[in-house]
């Protein structure tokens, strides 16, 4: 790349009229490339979903402590303490800010300072040299190429703060998923630990009877059959539970002895969250998400930074000085400068106009992964609502076939004591009947899973308004901190990286 530089004289700027040329350019400078406007959002009229009825909150910040079950809010407290999901997305925070700092601080004047002393003995002589001098630089942003990388560092750390918030609504979910998964799990292994029970005693009695010739070999064959597949699929169900412990030992970095007696001491019963409304406008929804804002700010980067490469297509000027002693043996002198010098791009073989095609390319590919987003959470938001329409439907036809299989099996079982029924009818009822209560379980936890996956899909309690970025002066050194981000409702206890 070349370029001309002119170097203007001292003179030709100094004095009252160089500083009035100078604030004249100032103000007449302006910045190159259009006035950002936010993308606009073509969300559906309504829902085509059902929406749920019945619920009484309509604000949904800090939903995991709105559940009657507190052990969900220790262990989203317990997660977020030191979850490095969080840490990361903290400190991805912390360098969008320095970025920030970095960048304005290149529309300041930059001051240095230098000094030296230095003694030397020349023909028996010996000379003492001293200097001391300051210089400094100031580029003027004339066309505002400054302001537009201001502007897009700005949005950075907007949209890395909208990532902080979306990384904690996303640990609390994963983490209450994760809780009532367990809790299903236990309920699943009561269940199949009673079919044990149940089949036990059937081949305990075959076998009486087996032995004592009244019934024939190939029942004690099915009952002796029945018992070993009822304790493969409790040891199988008591595995799966073990390993969502695990996965809680992930996500809270709890000890495992300390986690499980946590889980001791909760309710043996699903967790049941309260109902929220879900507004009948979508629009609004969006403007809840905090991935959706994250996508809006890089669009937003992005668009300033085409700003700043158009910018570098027009010349700069700067502003430098510099004030100097010198001394050798006595013999003080001094000398200084001051006046501008402008910049003019001539030829670059192409390099500025392919940057602002990659700053373009660069707006298109944000502006189309916002939109992208877009359509997420209508999906997002229109799967939740199905499914969980569809498993709070389900729910009460689930209850009947539990309780009437349940009826049909105690009187299979009194009529094949009486021997009135074969054992491989009761066998048949009494599976139907352990299938309806593992469907009437797995029917709740999915409703209670679809609710979590709604409070995750319509924002999680997020708004525009919570998401200010932390103040400038939050601590960063070693020792507990709070990353409080303009709300108590987002209130992050973690130790800060050394």
């Amino acid at each position: 790349m070349s370029l001309v530089k002119f170097r203007m004289q001292p003179f030709a700027l100094s004095g009252p009229l160089g500083l009035i040329v100078l604030a004249g350019t100032l103000l007449t400078g302006c910045a190159v490339g259009q006035v950002y406007v936010p993308p606009g959002m073509t969300p559906p009229a309504s829902w085509q979903a059902s929406l749920p009825h019945g619920g009484q909150l309509d604000q949904i910040n800090d939903w995991w402590g709105q559940f009657d079950d507190a052990t969900v809010a220790t262990l989203v407290a317990m997660s977020e303490s030191g979850s490095p999901s969080l840490t990361i997305a903290w400190a991805n925070i912390e360098k969008a800010r320095a970025t920030l700092a970095s960048v304005r601080s290149g529309r300041l004047p930059s001051v240095n300072a230098s000094a030296s002393a230095s003694r030397e003995r020349s023909l028996g002589v010996v000379q003492t040299a001293r200097s001391a001098g300051f210089d400094s630089s100031w580029e003027l942003d004339l066309f505002g190429k400054l302001r537009r990388n201001e502007e897009a560092a700005t949005a950075r750390v907007e949209a890395r703060t909208r990532d902080w918030h979306d990384t904690r609504v996303s640990l609390a979910a994963e983490v209450a998923d994760v809780y009532v998964q367990w809790q299903a799990c236990g309920l699943l292994a009561d269940a199949y630990d009673r079919a044990l029970a149940s089949n036990q005693q059937t081949e305990t009695v075959t076998t009486a009877l087996v032995r004592a010739g009244l019934d024939a070999v190939a029942d004690g064959a099915l009952a002796q059959a029945s018992v070993a597949s009822a304790s493969d699929t409790l040891l199988a169900q008591q595995a799966q539970c073990d390993l969502l412990v695990k996965a809680m030992v992930y996500l809270s970095g709890a000890e495992e002895g300390a986690l499980r007696a946590l889980l001791e001491q909760a309710p043996r019963r699903l967790a049941e969250p309260r109902g929220f409304v879900v507004t009948a406008v979508p629009a609004q929804v969006l403007r809840q998400r905090p991935d959706l804002g994250a996508l809006e700010r890089e669009v937003a980067a992005t668009h300033a930074e085409i700003g700043a490469a158009q910018a570098a297509l027009y010349p700069s000027l700067s502003l430098s000085g510099s004030v100097g002693l010198s001394a050798t043996t006595g013999t003080p002198s001094s000398a200084w400068s001051f006046g501008p010098s402008i910049s003019l791009p001539i030829f670059d073989g192409g390099s500025r106009q392919a940057a602002i095609a990659n700053a373009q390319a660069a707006y298109r590919s944000a502006y189309a992964s916002y939109q992208q987003g877009v359509r997420q959470v209508v999906k997002d938001v229109e799967q939740s609502l199905v499914r969980l329409n569809s498993a709070t439907s389900r729910a009460q036809y689930a209850l009947i076939a539990e309780t009437r299989y349940r009826d049909y099996f105690l009187a299979t079982d009194s009529n094949w004591r009486a021997g009135k029924v074969s054992l491989l009818t009761l066998e048949e009822a009494r599976r139907s009947a352990l299938s309806a209560e593992v469907q009437r379980i797995s029917l709740q936890r999915d409703r209670v899973q679809y609710w979590i996956a709604l409070y995750k899909a319509v924002g999680g309690g997020w708004t525009q308004q919570l998401a200010q970025a932390p103040a400038a002066g939050s601590p960063t050194g070693s020792g507990p901190t709070v990353g409080a981000i303009a709300s108590d409702e987002f209130k992050l206890q973690h130790q800060a990286l050394p």
